[in-house]
């Protein structure tokens, strides 16, 4: 993989009307609001278009979108929205919608999104790092790939993929909704609410219930109105199966190039799990997700349930938080949203191209300053 490529100096976006149209000062004009052209594109997006004024929706006969030179669907009345799927990789995507009107005339807009090149072969195994650097009191942004040396197990890597805070996350947020999560969850309800109304609206967010078993509320969304409503559907009953959700959250993030996150709120106190903590530990290894993880009810008070949480957040390069007071929750979500927004994401080869199933240290430095850089503390993949 290559650096991140600024693709193209702007997006290709024009209102074409046929011969003999009326003016289009007259009539609706069609403006594309999702994806832009400063967007990176993978997984589901949604294509929406926007007439205006909004009054003059009714002139439109039907709207068609295209990606990438096919058709996708057509939309007769608002809102004009379209759900497509961009695939796994983040590269350079074409849009163009259509817009037909009641008096035969065409309004047409086209946007071109942003991509990142691939040196690599599909077939070669890379590991991918995510990187937060601070100065000890502020986030440092605006690094560039020279300014950074990985290594792995003592030796020096060469960066093949540079990426910041402008590639698409994609978000697992888990909430724990067992019975020993009656008293905390209204609190946490609310504040997981605004912190998923503070993503932007390129992330893809996965909400989970998890107690005794685990249940998607929604899949990939990104749409605010689908997670608010996952997150007021949600009741506390039954027990807690922590560590099948993390190994659940895992496998849904997957391994494509991006950045890939989880929020676990919970209590820490697997009573349900078919799964042990060293099969979750050992498939945090393997993967290549933040953990943030959020303790609440019996984690605030115990000792063990946060060393556990700890562990989880701290393998992966991630944090954990613990508190009752909703003020400071709402803080602890700002802390993660700032965390998030000043993400930096690295890659290598896996040295000799091997899966030996040995356990890799990695160590990131970054120049120039006196900074502190946390990311994950190593991997560990299976075995060819």
């Amino acid at each position: 993989m290559t650096a991140l490529a600024a693709v193209g100096c702007c997006a290709l976006a024009a209102v074409v009307l046929v011969p003999g149209a009326a003016s289009s000062r007259q009539g609706p004009t069609l403006r594309i609001a999702a994806p832009t052209e400063t967007t990176y594109l993978s997984g589901p997006a949604r294509l929406v278009a926007v007439i205006e004024p909004p009054s003059r929706s009714g002139d439109v006969r039907q709207v068609t979108f295209f990606a990438d030179g096919k058709q996708v669907c057509t939309i007769t009345r608002p809102p004009f929205e379209c759900e497509w799927d961009a695939g796994d990789r983040v590269s350079e995507h074409q849009v163009r919608i259509v817009a037909e009107l009641i008096s035969g005339e065409r309004l047409v807009e086209t946007v071109r999104t942003q991509g990142l090149e691939y040196a690599e072969a599909v077939d070669v195994d890379v590991v991918q790092v995510t990187v937060v650097v601070s100065d000890g009191d502020r986030f440092v942004r605006g690094l560039q790939q020279g300014d950074f040396k990985v290594y792995d197990n003592d030796r020096p890597q060469t960066i093949t993929s540079f990426a910041d805070e402008r590639l698409p996350l994609e978000l697992v947020a888990a909430v724990d909704v067992s019975s020993s999560m009656t008293e905390a969850l209204p609190s946490v309800k609310l504040a997981a609410k605004h912190f998923l109304a503070g993503l932007k609206p390129v992330d893809q967010v996965t909400v989970l219930a998890f107690n005794d078993n685990i249940v998607t509320l929604a899949r990939r969304a990104t749409d605010q109105n689908a997670r608010v409503r996952a997150i007021d559907r949600m009741a506390p009953w039954g027990g807690t199966a922590l560590y099948d959700v993390t190994i659940k959250a895992l496998d849904l993030l997957g391994r494509q190039t991006g950045r890939r996150s989880i929020v676990l709120f919970t209590d820490g106190d697997d009573q349900s799990s078919y799964a042990t903590l060293e099969a979750a530990i050992a498939r945090t290894e393997g993967s290549d997700a933040t953990i943030y993880a959020i303790g609440q009810g019996r984690a605030v008070k115990s000792s063990g349930l946060q060393d556990l949480l700890r562990r989880l957040a701290s393998i992966s390069g991630g944090r954990a938080f613990f508190t009752t007071d909703e003020l400071k929750l709402e803080k602890v979500f700002e802390e993660i949203l700032e965390d998030l927004r000043s993400q930096y994401v690295i890659s290598y080869p896996v040295p000799g191209n091997q899966r030996d199933g040995a356990w890799h240290r990695i160590r990131v430095e970054v120049a120039g300053g006196k900074y502190r850089v946390r990311t994950r503390q190593g991997y560990r993949f299976a075995r060819n």
